[in-house]
């Protein structure tokens, strides 16, 4: 601490000093350890000090401290017994998992009837009763009756400009459509078949079954594909590896399946169709190929990559399959349970309020960053000049 101490005073502004200074002038007739600690809470006010000590903090993590190697042989093993005993530990945590996985069944057959009901409203099988729609708002939500007298004139001028819509229209498209994690995998194309989406089920395995879950997509008859389901699989895994047993961490996800869509013939949006002119290399005439390519498209998400036997992937399956895992988790885990938050939005600002104090402190550090390269004598701001235009992304 003492070299740290001695380092970042140096390089501390003179004005710093001088508060430190005074600080130790005023309390000269205090005891010392008051002294003491008002001295370092000065000091850890300093955003240099903190600096020099988090990197010093921070180089710590993750550190064996060597004290493991310098034990005699008889102390090592019985840490080796404590490690066998952890082994043990993870075993457990793994059953204990495994009712976790019992109790999300149970728990998911008293959901359904409500989610059925959700269904039911959203494709207009049923009507809710007027005690069913009614909604006290929040007190700062609240209007004043000559507000919402406006307000309910406006709607009812709205309702006889246009014919009454049944059920709620494009209730999911618009929960994808809000939620950035699922926005990003939809196309143009897409949206006028996730117009025809009902519902979305989740389905976990049977009782004494491997454990697994399934999402089922429900659409109504449309002219895109035959299909009224489609589905995706999720096998999961909950014991620890016999290999790295220490890495157990839950559940996770080992391989997914999707389904065979059933095409409309001329409507599969997962396929595009491209020309292309080949000149042929002795006779120099030229002849217009046409080739069916992947197409980008939501609907890829139903046909993921196969794992092997072995395992093994290569770099780009595994990072498909790692998103795909991720997506398959949010939707069962966030947005079937929660469709009508998303679906107003109400669910998407408090995602967002969990991210706030992370996005202002990388905004802080990246002050932090400049403003260090502008107190840097030896900053050439030339380097950071925009790079040709040739170099830019297009």
């Amino acid at each position: 601490m003492a070299d740290i101490d001695n380092k970042d005073q140096a390089e501390m502004d003179p004005a710093d000093m001088e508060d430190v200074e005074e600080v130790e002038e005023e309390e000269t007739g205090e005891d010392e350890n008051s002294k003491a600690r008002q001295l370092t809470v000065q000091m850890m006010q300093n955003p240099q000090i903190l600096a020099a000590l988090q990197e010093r903090l921070d180089g710590l993590n993750g550190s064996p401290s060597g004290y493991m190697e310098s034990l005699p042989k008889v102390v090592k093993r019985r840490v080796n017994a404590l490690k066998n005993l952890q082994v043990k530990c993870a075993h457990i945590e793994a059953k204990f998992y495994e009712e976790v996985h019992e109790l999300e069944r149970k728990y998911a057959a008293l959901y359904q009837p409500l989610f059925d009901k959700r269904s039911d409203i959203v494709k207009a099988a049923y009507e809710p009763t007027d005690e069913e729609c009614e909604w006290k708002a929040d007190e700062e939500e609240e209007l004043t009756d000559e507000m919402k007298e406006k307000a309910k004139l406006e709607e009812e001028k709205k309702d006889e400009e246009k014919e009454d819509p049944k059920g709620i229209p494009e209730f999911w498209l618009t929960v994808f459509k809000n939620v950035d994690l699922l926005s990003d995998m939809l196309q143009e194309h897409d949206e006028p078949i996730l117009k025809h989406l009902q519902d979305i089920k989740v389905k976990f395995s049977d009782p004494g079954q491997p454990m697994s879950f399934t999402l089922e997509f429900h659409f109504e008859p449309n002219d895109f594909f035959t299909n009224t389901v489609l589905t995706k699989t999720y096998k999961m895994r909950s014991e620890p590896d016999e290999s790295d047993p220490f890495s157990f961490d839950g559940p996770e996800i080992m391989c997914c399946t999707g389904c065979t869509i059933e095409w409309t013939k001329g409507k599969n949006v997962t396929l595009k169709t491209i020309k292309k002119k080949q000149k042929h290399k002795g006779r120099g005439t030229v002849r217009t190929v046409t080739k069916t390519v992947p197409n980008d498209s939501f609907f890829n998400f139903f046909t993921p990559p196969e794992v092997p036997e072995n395992g093994e992937l290569d770099e780009d399956s595994e990072a498909v399959l790692a998103a795909d895992f991720e997506i398959g988790h949010f939707i069962r885990e966030r947005i079937v349970p929660r469709a009508v938050l998303y679906f107003t939005g109400e669910a998407i600002e408090d995602d967002d309020d969990d991210y706030d104090e992370e996005g202002e402190e990388a905004d802080d550090e990246e002050g932090e960053e400049e403003a260090d390269e502008e107190n840097d004598p030896d900053y050439d701001p030339k380097k950071d000049a925009a790079p040709p235009a040739e170099c830019k992304q297009q």
